[in-house]
């Protein structure tokens, strides 16, 4: 596929191939003693697996070779991001049986791909995340992984068991690869916390489940339905699904309707939009709102429009971001409950069984917090979890921390708050240091925004 250069880098990422680069100098496939137990190492369930002792297991080191994929982390964020460095341990690539093939990365071809990182400084953690929006394993390696790898915890990450713009054709029933998505990460869970032990003689002590936007909805999932394999969890403007609404699939059309000249600035408000937003628009209008309003619409409600199923109707980058004009009218709530039903499959209760942390942007122009996580605490609260959970309003964040780099005046990222979040985290389970309450962590007039960010301050 060839990939138009007006195209925002973001969505080149999205939709482009993993491509394998040299080995890191110093890279061996044993031998030193720090990786001695590494031919020992089996990961349950997988279909395949590799292994490396590695210099260093950070995106500084491996940027430009197998171990990565650097494409599939643009726009994620910002390009003054300091990330540490210098981690040594081995990394374990690998694929769980899967018959889905959209995961082109080391040619495999294969679905359900797991990266596990294994640090030689552990610090008897384990930290999980799913791969944001329809990206891949190695998506959140600088937004995640350099960071808790440095603090000295292992880290798993997975591909949800399908990728890409044609994610939806995974699967038989409507929902199906939604959730393929939560039943992949909790078998990496399982599989990840079977290789800590084999690896450092004993199970982890704390396992951390977290992630970004779809790895945020992972995040709720797990916590609610599989709250035994965790400690808690930092939810990063994860994606809310609910039986009858909001969703996605309620919000976007407004946006949809805009891209089409057919809907009024009041039109994205009542949606949930947020004033203030609007310089954003744009953007969302040739990268977003349309290919996410049709591939999910296609995953959930395929019978709606059969002449644009989603993403495979397009043959070229512009068409496959593009709306289907009869998204625009799309209206959720007179769906047959056969739709209803496919989205409760997936949905989210609020009923959060271990401690989680929820950021969220107010400028978030893909899910409005609004919809989106004010909704979530609310049916946490609900739920009678609200003592599980902190929810922190991030004044100036949006969707993706790539954005600052074009509205520096007007953005803040989100990752520096993400990082003292996770710190929050790990104080309120293992010290019972309660995190700060609800809040909303304005944007500081000066000093670096891009790393750092106090929870109890500007």
């Amino acid at each position: 596929m060839r990939l138009s250069r007006s195209v925002p880098l973001l969505v080149t990422a999205l939709l482009s191939l993993a491509v394998a680069g040299p080995v890191p100098a110093g890279a061996s496939s044993g031998g030193q003693e720090r990786c001695a137990r590494q031919d020992r190492i089996r990961v349950p369930g997988a279909a395949f697996q590799q292994s490396a002792c590695l210099p260093d297991l950070t995106t500084s080191a491996l940027a430009g070779t197998a171990f990565t994929d650097t494409a599939d982390q643009a726009g994620l964020t910002a390009r003054a991001t300091r990330s540490p460095s210098g981690v040594p341990g081995v990394q374990i690539d690998g694929y769980f049986p899967d018959r889905s093939r959209s995961n082109s990365t080391h040619g495999w071809r294969h679905d359900a791909q797991f990266v596990i990182r294994l640090p030689e400084r552990w610090n008897g953690g384990l930290v999980v995340t799913g791969a944001p929006g329809t990206r891949k394993q190695y998506a959140t390696d600088v937004a995640i992984s350099d960071h808790v790898l440095a603090l000295g915890y292992a880290y798993a990450a997975t591909d949800k068991g399908n990728n890409g713009p044609d994610f939806y054709r995974d699967g038989t029933r409507p929902g199906d690869a939604v959730a393929e998505w939560n039943s992949r990460t909790t078998q990496l869970t399982r599989a990840a916390r079977k290789v800590v032990a084999q690896r450092y003689g004993q199970a982890p002590r704390r396992t951390y489940m977290t992630g970004i936007s779809n790895g945020g909805y992972l995040t709720r999932w797990q916590l609610e339905n599989r709250p035994e394999l965790y400690d808690g969890g930092v939810d990063w403007e994860g994606a809310l699904w609910t039986a009858d609404g909001p969703s996605l699939l309620t919000s976007l059309p407004a946006g949809v309707a805009r891209v089409l000249g057919t809907a009024r600035d009041e039109d994205l408000y009542a949606a949930g939009f947020a004033r203030g937003s609007e310089f954003l628009w744009p953007y969302h209008e040739k990268a977003y709102w349309g290919i996410t309003q049709k591939v999910y619409r296609a995953e959930f409600d395929p019978a709606y429009d059969p002449g644009c199923p989603g993403a495979s109707a397009g043959s070229t980058t512009e068409q496959i971001l593009a709306p289907c004009a009869s998204d625009a009218a799309y209206d959720y709530a007179s769906r047959p409950a056969s739709v209803h039903r496919a989205v409760a499959r997936v949905s989210l209760t609020g009923r959060i069984g271990k401690p989680l942390i929820t950021l969220h942007g107010d400028l978030d122009a893909l899910l409005p917090k609004a919809v989106d996580s004010d909704v979530y605490a609310r049916m946490v609260a609900g739920s009678g979890r609200k003592g599980l959970h902190r929810y922190y309003t991030v004044e100036g964040g949006t969707h993706v921390d790539g954005l600052y780099d074009s509205f520096p005046e007007r953005l803040r990222p989100i990752l520096p708050c993400y990082r003292s979040a996770f710190a929050a985290l790990t104080g309120w389970v293992e010290r019972d240091t309660p995190p700060p309450a609800d809040r909303t962590v304005g944007r500081p007039a000066s000093g670096d925004v891009v790393n750092s960010c106090a929870l109890e301050g500007n």
